[in-house]
């Protein structure tokens, strides 16, 4: 962007939404040149393996108590050989040597592509070659490459792409490691025309609204070879999208359990002209596609939903609800005793749900025990706690939160807490740091995207926010409620997800939920725990505090800002 082009989105911003969104806007420029400076650096520190690294890792390689062979498939058409000859490389330099590279050419029309497939297949046995007489596209070429596949794991990689030299070795330790595994997918970063590295995405472990909301799966991503198999490998008709609607076919044959994260960058996703890398709209009938393997995976397992277009051509997934809408009671948490008739007739007019009874709680004492003794008088199939001086920012607020926390294996929803400067200040909750609970991008800007995309899409977090929370009465009940003895005032609302967490249910960040708190000042809920409810917590829950699955051991721990640790 010119000098002349920044100057005017400047004036356009401040015409729109005056000093203050033209400040918020250089908040955001300076975070992101922020979080882009701490990327170089951290791939200057830890992108390459020095000689001690790799002779550590092979040292490893030989008391892996088994050597499970490990299948590369690659569909390839028309590749600059350039890309073809590092990729294949990429390959052959593994330090984890037992391998076998399964390529499908496409019917090429450029002819170095046999010249350079025949060259390596003669110069290295592990690598098989098959030439399809016609043009079927990626998953008829994939397909091609899958039958050529003996390995007990599967791994995918495309033609421009490459691997880093340890990344089959980190897959076969989690098949070592973990004999039950099903599906592993890792951290990744892109790669330019001058092998220059940037944009490291770290990944949360499986997020299974996440995933509904983008492929958080992509690069590297391995398979146990029967089970692709099973499910009869890459569906014709997705093409742009094949991988993801894989992914969503895989995961309807096994448990979470058997799907595992490993978070090291071990893919380098290939960003030049023509790449999805490098911009989404490159392949803009590839989004498309997505939202269709969302549906038809949504219609093979029962649920009733729906997927739509959101920002960035990502997904919004909403739920429907059933004829007879189930009852919720909101239980409106403040300070105000004297407007509580006015406080209750406020949250009856700012929803379209029709359903609802109110309950006004003046906050004096023991929160949590003042939250379970109204749930206690509750009538509804469903609560709403809520902070009473929140105000939506629309009037289907209550309908989309209630479409998740009606679902099975959902326990917890929240939606997107903002303050009167438009800062997040309340939603997902991370685990760690001086109080054990921070606010997932915490001060963002609530249109900021945020760590993967995470602070604009729906997915999964460790806990949500209590000045928001929805979930069903049973499951409430069936837990006991909030922790009143151990956890008064502070940290019952991240305690109760990690006890749902516990029995299979996990808790969801709606942000297209948006709630503002229009005064200066703290949510409801916002209290600094005691140093008895710290000890108490750490000690209950410090396996999770130490790795909370939904942020990532390379972010600093308890930050919500997903703040790189270099």
């Amino acid at each position: 962007m010119s000098l002349l082009e920044k100057i005017g989105t400047a004036l356009d911003v401040t015409k729109e939404k005056g000093i203050w969104g033209l400040s918020s806007k250089f908040r955001q420029f300076a975070r992101r040149t922020a979080d882009n400076r701490r990327a170089r650096k951290w791939i200057a520190a830890h992108g390459v393996l020095d000689a001690d690294a790799s002779n550590a890792i092979r040292q490893q390689v030989s008391e892996l108590p088994r050597l499970p062979l490990i299948s590369v498939v690659m569909p390839v058409y028309d590749v600059d050989e350039i890309w073809l000859r590092k990729c294949i490389n990429s390959v052959r330099g593994q330090i984890y040597q037992n391998w076998e590279l399964c390529i499908a050419d496409d019917c090429s029309p450029k002819p170095h592509i046999r010249t350079v497939l025949e060259e390596y297949s003669e110069l290295d046995e592990r690598i098989k070659v098959v030439f399809r007489d016609t043009n079927g596209h990626i998953s008829a070429a994939s397909n091609s490459a899958l039958k050529l596949a003996t390995g007990e794991f599967t791994v995918l990689l495309d033609h421009d792409d490459e691997l880093s030299e340890d990344a089959l070795f980190w897959v076969a330790k989690e098949i070592s490691d973990h004999p039950e595994v099903q599906m592993i997918y890792s951290d990744e970063d892109l790669i330019d025309e001058k092998g220059r590295r940037s944009n490291p995405k770290f990944k949360p472990d499986f997020s299974r609204d996440l995933l509904y909301s983008l492929n958080m799966v992509t690069h590297l991503s391995a398979y146990k070879t029967d089970t692709l198999r099973q499910v009869n490998g890459f569906r014709i008709g997705l093409e742009g999208s094949q991988d993801y609607d894989l992914a969503l076919r895989i995961i309807e044959q096994i448990d979470e359990s058997q799907i595992r994260h490993i978070p090291r960058i071990l893919y380098h996703w290939r960003a030049i002209p023509g790449s999805v890398a490098l911009s989404g709209d490159e392949k803009p009938y590839a989004h498309e596609r997505a939202r269709e393997a969302i549906r038809a995976h949504f219609s093979r397992t029962g649920v009733a939903g729906e997927v739509e277009a959101t920002q960035s051509n990502l997904h919004r997934v909403r739920y429907i609800l059933p004829e007879k809408l189930p009852k919720v009671s909101l239980i409106l948490a403040g300070e105000q005793r004297e407007l509580t008739h006015q406080v209750e007739e406020r949250w009856i007019d700012q929803t379209d749900y029709a359903n609802i009874e109110t309950t006004f709680l003046d906050i004096t004492r023991n929160p949590a025990e003042q939250l379970n003794a109204a749930c206690d008088g509750a009538d509804g199939e469903v609560i709403c706690f809520l902070d009473a001086r929140l105000v939506p920012r629309s009037m289907e607020w209550l309908t989309d939160l209630v479409g998740f926390a009606i679902q099975p294996k959902i326990g917890a929803v929240t939606g997107k807490i903002v303050s009167n400067l438009d800062q997040v200040i309340g939603g997902g909750l991370v685990l760690g740091g001086a109080r054990l609970s921070g606010v997932a991008h915490e001060n963002y800007l609530a249109d900021e995207s945020g760590s993967l995309s995470r602070n604009i899409m729906i997915g999964n977090f460790s806990g949500v926010s209590a000045s928001c929370l929805v979930v069903k009465r049973d499951a409430f009940h069936n837990l006991g409620g909030f922790d009143a003895v151990n956890l008064q005032s502070s940290l019952f609302d991240a305690d109760l997800c990690l006890r749902l967490a516990k029995i299979g249910m996990r808790s969801v960040f709606n942000p297209f939920v948006v709630m503002t708190l229009p005064i200066k000042g703290r949510l409801v809920f916002d209290a600094v725990p005691t140093e008895d409810e710290k000890r108490f917590f750490s000690a209950k829950w410090k396996s999770e505090i130490a790795d909370d699955r939904f942020s990532n051991p390379h972010y600093l721990k308890g930050d919500g800002r997903f703040i790189l640790d270099i």
